[in-house]
């Protein structure tokens, strides 16, 4: 498991009602970090910054968000975490909290209208502090981010057509 990398932390927020979460992998001090996005509609936060040969060595957290596009507001959350502890990169004016992210459409899996927000990347972070975290038999179900990749799925929904997207021309 990931949290078995000394320092690295991973917190959860989940709507098992709308299908949808977000997850917050926290990096420990001086971690490096880099990325690379591909596909035809990668929807990614902060990335660019990751590349080889910029200022910023590495990131304090990441960001795997349901909801789309919309899922990124998660990561103001989690700016807001770290940066009221404190948590940032130095740039001799104020400490910047590099947060990087990605997402995953699942607009048509559960409530379209449910989305992490903020409040959703916050309370992610908050999970980082709890004293049973790695031990907490919730912590191996499905959660966070890939709560609609990994939820069971119905009979009707293996029958269905493929939802067609409204930009899309059937022919």
């Amino acid at each position: 498991m990931i949290t078995d990398i000394e320092g690295v932390r991973v917190g959860h927020w989940t709507d098992r009602v709308g299908h949808t979460g977000c997850t917050v992998i926290l990096c420990p001090d001086g971690s490096v970090a880099a990325a690379d996005v591909r596909g035809g509609a990668p929807g990614a936060l902060g990335t660019e910054a990751l590349q080889p040969g910029t200022l910023i060595p590495g990131a304090h957290a990441f960001v795997l968000t349901g909801g789309s596009a919309f899922g990124l507001a998660a990561a103001n959350g989690v700016l807001r975490w770290l940066d009221e502890r404190g948590i940032g990169f130095e740039t001799g004016i104020a400490r910047v909290p590099i947060v990087a992210g990605a997402v995953l459409f699942d607009l048509g899996v559960g409530d379209p209208g449910a989305r992490p927000t903020a409040e959703s990347g916050y309370a992610a972070c908050e999970i980082f502090t709890a004293p049973s975290y790695r031990s907490a038999p919730a912590m191996r179900e499905t959660l966070g981010a890939p709560t609609t990749v990994n939820r069971p799925v119905t009979a009707a929904e293996v029958d269905a057509p493929a939802p067609v997207p409204k930009t899309a021309v059937a022919r």
